[in-house]
C-alpha cells in the first residue's frame, strides 16, 4: 500500500521525503534527566520525543541540578532538567541558558526526613545534628528556608553536601541524622524515618520551589523546531496525567514505566505524582510569559535568598533573558 502510494508521487517529492527523513536521522542531542517522578517519564519511556522530532536522543541520567549545570555549561548537554535553585544560580552566573518549560511545582515530592532514634521530634532538635542535602539543589534551598523559618542558625546544624545516592548510603550506615531529598532516596529514608516537613509546607512559608527544563541558547537558536516539539510532547504528557491521573495506579503501565526510569518504588508512584503540580501548556504560557511572569519573579527571589545565604555573590537586575516562553506559546498553538 505504501509502495503504491509512492509510485503516484513525483520523483522530486519522493526525493524530498527521503532527504528529510535522512536529515532528521542525522540529528542528535544529549538530554540530561533526573530521577524525579513526573508524568513525562512515560513519554520518555515510550520514545515519544524521538518519534515527534525524528532526532536521536541520548538520555543521560544525572543525580543533581548542579551536575546538570556543569554539563550544560561545558556543552556536553544541550537540554537539561534541574530545580529552581541551581537554575537561579546558573542564571546569576550568566550562563548561556534559558528556561523553556516548568516541569513541576514541587510539593510533598521533596521532604526533610529525620531518622528514627535520632532524638529529633521537633525543629529545634536539629541543632547539632547532621543533615545531608545536595548543595545548590531545590532541597538545599528549602532546607535553608525552613531553618530560617524556625529561627535556627544554619551554622548550628551540620549540613553535609551529598548526592542522593550518597545520602542513601550514608543513611544506611547511620552516618546522618536527617536528609532533605527526593525519590528514590526519599522513599528509602522514610522506611526508617519520619517526615519533619516537606516543600509543600515550605512553599506556604514563602519559599516555593519548582523544577524546569532548560536549553543552551545556541542550540535553541539553531533548532527551534526541535525545542518546540520537545515542549509539546512534555505538555501533552502533563495534560494526559491531568485528565487521566486517577488511572495511573500501582500496576498501571504508567507507574511501571516511571518506576523503571526513576528507581522509585512503584507503590509510591501515585502518591509522589500527587505531591507536585504539573502545569499544562496553557498554564506554561502564563508562567513563562513577559517580564511579570511568575518564573522571572521566582528566579529573582530565589537568587536574593541564595545571596543572603552567601551561596551566590550577587543578584542580577533582570532574569528575563533566562526565561523564554516562545516555545510553549508555539507548542500550545
Amino acid at each position: 500500500m505504501i509502495a503504491a502510494a509512492l509510485k503516484k508521487l513525483p520523483a522530486l517529492a519522493i526525493f524530498s521525503l527521503i532527504s528529510a527523513h535522512a536529515l532528521a536521522a542525522d540529528k542528535e542531542v544529549n538530554i540530561a534527566y533526573q530521577t524525579v517522578v513526573e508524568p513525562a517519564k512515560v513519554a520518555q519511556a515510550d520514545g515519544a520525543y524521538e518519534k515527534a522530532t525524528g532526532w536521536k536522543i541520548n538520555w543521560k541520567k544525572f543525580d543533581s541540578g548542579a551536575d546538570v549545570i556543569t554539563a550544560v555549561a561545558s556543552g556536553d548537554i544541550q537540554v537539561g532538567y534541574l530545580g529552581s535553585s541551581p537554575l537561579a544560580a546558573a542564571a546569576t552566573r550568566e550562563l548561556p541558558i534559558e528556561t523553556i518549560l516548568i516541569a513541576a511545582q514541587i510539593g510533598q515530592a521533596e521532604a526533610l526526613v529525620v531518622r528514627n532514634g535520632s532524638g529529633i521530634t521537633k525543629a529545634q532538635d536539629l541543632i547539632g545534628k547532621k543533615i545531608a542535602v545536595p548543595f545548590v539543589s531545590t532541597t538545599h534551598y528549602s532546607l535553608l528556608a525552613a531553618l530560617k523559618h524556625w529561627g535556627i542558625d544554619p551554622n548550628k546544624v551540620q549540613i553535609l553536601n551529598l548526592r542522593p545516592q550518597e545520602i542513601t548510603a550514608a543513611w544506611q550506615r547511620g552516618d546522618i541524622d536527617a536528609a532533605y531529598v527526593w525519590d528514590p532516596a526519599l522513599g528509602k529514608a522514610k522506611e526508617t524515618g519520619k517526615i519533619l516537613t516537606s516543600s509543600a509546607e515550605v512553599a506556604k512559608w514563602g519559599a516555593p520551589t519548582f523544577d524546569a527544563w532548560i536549553v543552551r541558547k545556541d542550540f535553541a537558536q539553531k533548532n527551534p523546531d526541535f525545542v518546540t516539539e520537545f515542549v509539546k510532547v512534555t505538555g501533552l504528557a502533563y495534560a494526559d496525567y491531568r485528565a487521566h491521573g486517577a488511572e495511573w495506579k500501582v500496576g498501571s503501565p504508567q507507574s511501571v514505566k516511571i518506576a523503571r526510569l526513576t528507581g522509585a518504588k512503584e507503590s509510591d508512584i501515585p502518591e509522589l505524582l500527587a505531591g507536585s503540580s504539573f502545569p499544562v501548556l496553557k498554564e506554561q504560557v502564563q508562567l513563562l510569559g513577559g517580564v511579570d511572569g511568575t518564573t522571572v519573579k521566582a528566579l529573582a527571589a530565589t537568587s536574593a535568598f541564595l545571596k543572603e545565604q552567601k551561596k551566590v555573590e550577587r543578584v542580577l537586575p533582570d532574569y528575563q533573558p533566562y526565561v523564554n516562553g516562545t516555545f510553549v506559546a508555539q507548542a500550545e498553538k
